[in-house]
């Protein structure tokens, strides 16, 4: 957003998410595998963007988002979001006097009374009640993130199944104990914005896809969050209740600076939406930067879309240009995207019939396809298939 201090809202600095998984290992036997979902992933996002966030299935998108959201923690590195760290629990878990206090206990089950041992001056006055003392200390902190972020999974709702849209927006609000003004100013804002004044009284189970989505946006703002988390916010939806969204996320944060983190298989809605793209990989960050430096980085082709007064032969001859497909008297041309089309258009002018053309940009699906496949094969999923660039010609 134009005029926009950059104060990082949000900050990762080599963030790793690890889950142990058992696997069959004969008849009675399981071995213990570790995957890495998030390995090593820094960034930073500053008050009022609007970032992509994308990725092949499995890339750690949505485990980044719910580290982000305190819904899981972290297993290594260092996460802020507003000034607070999402996942305080992980405080009883870093060396404060209190490595593991569970494996202290296990290690001591043969001693003739371990409970007076753990509280006799060793390191460890009293597990039990550090661990009680803390706990007031996890729940301000999580109070105080969940006011300040907003989130919207695309596959689960935040509504009440049974209620109408209306209620569930008042539950919200004593929720977040947000004052009757200010909700009421929010709500009338998207209700505008998002055209929900016919489905306030409809039970959210009555909703289709797009209605439901639309609401748990609005669910997700009445609040006046800081920083709105989408995860798939368009999936499923129609053209019209896509371009609906997108207006009013374009709105949102026009007009309240809100930084919103996009995670999406649509890459409509990055190109319409975000200024700032992150691609990211099997856990690890592969690009960070804006759409041109992305096909850049990806060194993708511009088309040139000639139409000849006849048909000819393929065009040739005309330098850091290649024609790509013929049909009739229109022809395709790819060259490379950092450069300008003039002097291709000069050069096909002055020897043929030139009746019309066009220049397309090139794909951005393509453009990450290729940017995965550049990114080696030790990061791909072995058992995943490549994504498949589209035909240049296609529309």
């Amino acid at each position: 957003m134009d005029g926009v201090a950059a104060e990082p809202l949000i900050e990762l600095a080599g963030v790793e998410k690890v889950f142990t998984v058992r696997r069959r290992a004969g008849r009675l036997r399981r071995t213990r595998h570790e995957v890495r979902a998030v390995d090593g992933l820094t960034f930073q996002v500053s008050r009022g963007e609007m970032v992509g966030f994308i990725g092949p299935n499995g890339a750690g998108k949505s485990t980044t988002i719910k580290m982000l959201t305190g819904i899981l923690v972290p297993s290594g590195g260092r996460l802020r979001v507003a000034g607070i760290d999402p996942s305080p629990s992980s405080r009883l878990r870093s060396n404060r006097g209190y490595p593991n206090p569970s494996s202290r206990l296990r290690s001591n089950r043969g001693y003739p009374n371990p409970s007076s041992r753990l509280r006799s001056n060793r390191g460890y006055p009293n597990p039990s009640s550090w661990l009680r003392s803390n706990r007031g200390y996890t729940h301000r902190e999580r109070t105080r993130l969940a006011r300040r972020i907003g989130v919207v999974f695309g596959q689960r709702t935040t509504l009440w199944w049974d209620l109408p849209l209306k209620d569930s927006y008042e539950l919200v609000r004593r929720m977040y104990r947000v004052p009757p003004a200010v909700f009421r100013a929010n709500l009338d804002r998207c209700i505008e914005l998002l055209d929900l004044a016919p489905l306030l009284d409809v039970p959210v189970r009555q909703l289709s896809l797009g209605q439901r989505m639309r609401g748990d946006i609005a669910a997700a703002l009445l609040h006046d969050p800081d920083v709105l988390y989408l995860d798939e916010p368009t999936i499923g939806l129609d053209v019209v209740s896509k371009a609906k969204v997108r207006s009013f996320l374009r709105e949102i944060n026009a007009e309240r600076g809100t930084t919103v983190l996009l995670t999406t298989h649509d890459l409509t809605d990055i190109e319409q939406l975000c200024r700032r793209v992150m691609v990211i990989d099997h856990g690890r960050l592969v690009f960070d930067g804006d759409l041109a430096g992305l096909r850049a980085a990806a060194d993708g082709e511009r088309t040139l879309v000639v139409d000849l007064a006849e048909e000819l032969p393929p065009i040739e001859g005309v330098p850091g240009a290649r024609t790509v497909k013929v049909e009739g008297p229109r022809q395709w041309l790819a060259f490379p995207a950092e450069r300008s089309a003039a002097p291709l258009v000069t050069a096909i002018a002055a020897r043929y019939p030139l009746v019309d053309l066009a220049v397309r940009e090139p794909d951005i699906e393509a453009l990450i396809a290729e940017l995965y496949a550049g990114g080696g094969a030790a990061r791909r999923d072995p058992g995943g298939a490549d994504p498949a660039a589209p035909d240049p010609s296609s529309p």
